[in-house]
């Protein structure tokens, strides 16, 4: 277990490795995007926004000249998208040393993807597994690559509901009990694909993080919300900024002493703020069943299966 202190000093020089990061024009992944060009890697900035991945380029240059950052454009609630994006990837690179899978939506309003899944599975997870998938025989030929998918803390909450999986309609549906199954979902995929992987024997490893209570955009959605107006002057004594919430998320993708299928988190109260170590998610993460339901469940729904 990685419960040894860890900070950006341990972080080995990147220099010839090759990144995708999700999402990675603003918050959590925009400081990881940040972090890897620092350390020399070749880092994709993978946005649903051409426009805002430019943006996030020209700030990075700006402050990092040598940085080298690819902006390439990627909607994970867009399956057509997710291929374009695969197969552009594998034109240009026959390595991929880590996959961070950051991209997200978050308690959103009932709403289905391109491909009509309700959103926060289909971007949160569906998504991600498309694009794993697709990117997989490129990971596995690269020497010890990574995979790392971002959970929440919200994963408490969640139950995968296999009889109303999208929420058909919005029968059911509320923005956080949706948002939770997608972030149990990632764990449930974390846990599976490495279980398949050491079956197989291969060297990728996959990882798990979360950033605590981080103060990114995704809490806009519920920022007009009563509740949220009075406790959120709170929130500060309680949550970190983007560049420590993506902490844990760049360990589990970095540090040479992770074992495959650990997940990583803030070490202070109730993992809401803190230094990035090692933390447990809730029994049902680690259900097997469920997890291979879901495996074959999102093989079904994107079309995409894995060549392990």
């Amino acid at each position: 277990m990685s419960q040894r202190e860890w900070s950006l000093i341990d972080i080995p020089s990147l220099e010839g490795k090759v990144v995708v990061v999700t999402g990675g024009n603003g918050g959590l992944g925009y400081e990881a995007v940040n972090v890897f060009a620092k350390r020399g890697a070749k880092v994709i900035l993978a946005s649903r926004s051409v426009e805002r991945g430019q943006e996030a380029h020209a700030k990075l240059t700006n402050e990092t000249p040598s940085a080298d950052v690819e902006v390439m454009e990627l909607d994970l609630g867009d399956l057509e998208s997710v291929h374009n994006f695969a197969h552009a990837f594998q034109q240009k690179y026959d390595r991929l040393d880590i996959l961070l899978n950051n991209a997200g939506v978050m308690t959103t309003p009932y709403g289905t993807t391109k491909d009509g899944f309700e959103q926060q599975l289909g971007i949160n997870h569906l998504g991600h597994f498309a694009l794993t998938g697709l990117l997989f025989d490129t990971i596995k030929n690269t020497p010890d690559a990574r995979i790392v998918n971002i959970s929440s803390n919200a994963h408490r909450q969640g139950k995968i509901d296999f009889d109303n999986l999208m929420f058909e309609g919005g029968n059911g549906y509320t923005p956080m009990k949706a948002y939770a199954q997608s972030k149990l979902a990632n764990l449930l995929f974390t846990y599976q694909l490495q279980r398949k992987i050491e079956e197989a024997g291969l060297s990728v490893k996959v990882e798990a993080a979360h950033p605590g209570i981080a103060n990114t955009n995704l809490t806009r959605h519920i920022e007009d919300k009563p509740l949220f107006k009075v406790v959120g002057p709170l929130l500060g004594f309680m949550t970190q900024d983007s560049f420590n919430g993506a902490l844990p998320g760049i360990r589990a993708a970095t540090d040479s002493s992770v074992a495959g299928g650990e997940y990583f988190g803030p070490s202070g109260f109730q993992e809401f703020k803190g230094d990035p170590v090692v933390v447990e998610p809730i029994t049902r993460a680690y259900d097997v069943m469920d997890a291979d339901l879901l495996w074959k469940k999102s093989e079904e729904l994107t079309g995409v299966t894995f060549n392990v």
